[in-house]
């Protein structure tokens, strides 16, 4: 069983950036495809951007492209999703998954075993 723990949700004006990161409890992320995906109040979780467990291949929804990436550490300890260019839109619960193994950045959430609690991003307006 692999434990998942995110960090670096919180309140940011819009415009501004933040810092997600997702944690495995007792194990580096190495060899792990990672997703994060996200849901808003009322909405359905949505798929927000994936790196293979290599960080050769990353993917992400139209609707973050440009403003959000997935930087992976040289170690693996940890895997982020950072986020600029914060719109209220952007507002909901951020999850990260993960998975041993995979070439490519899947993105659907059945491809990921292993799901965080989440953690809140909330952007003003």
């Amino acid at each position: 069983q692999v434990q998942l723990i995110e960090s670096g949700g919180g309140l940011v004006q819009t415009g501004g950036s933040l810092r997600l990161s997702c944690a495995a409890s007792g194990r580096t992320l190495r060899g792990f495809r990672v997703a994060w995906f996200r849901q808003a109040p009322g909405k359905e979780r949505e798929f927000v951007g994936a790196i293979s467990w290599s960080g050769r291949t990353s993917y992400y929804a139209d609707s973050v492209k440009g403003r959000f990436t997935i930087p992976r550490d040289n170690a693996e300890n940890t895997v982020s999703l950072q986020m600029n260019s914060l719109k209220p839109e952007d507002t909901a619960v951020y999850y990260c998954a993960a998975d041993p193994g995979g070439s490519s950045a899947y993105t659907r959430s059945a491809d990921y075993r292993y799901w965080g609690q989440g953690t809140q991003v909330t952007v003003s307006s």
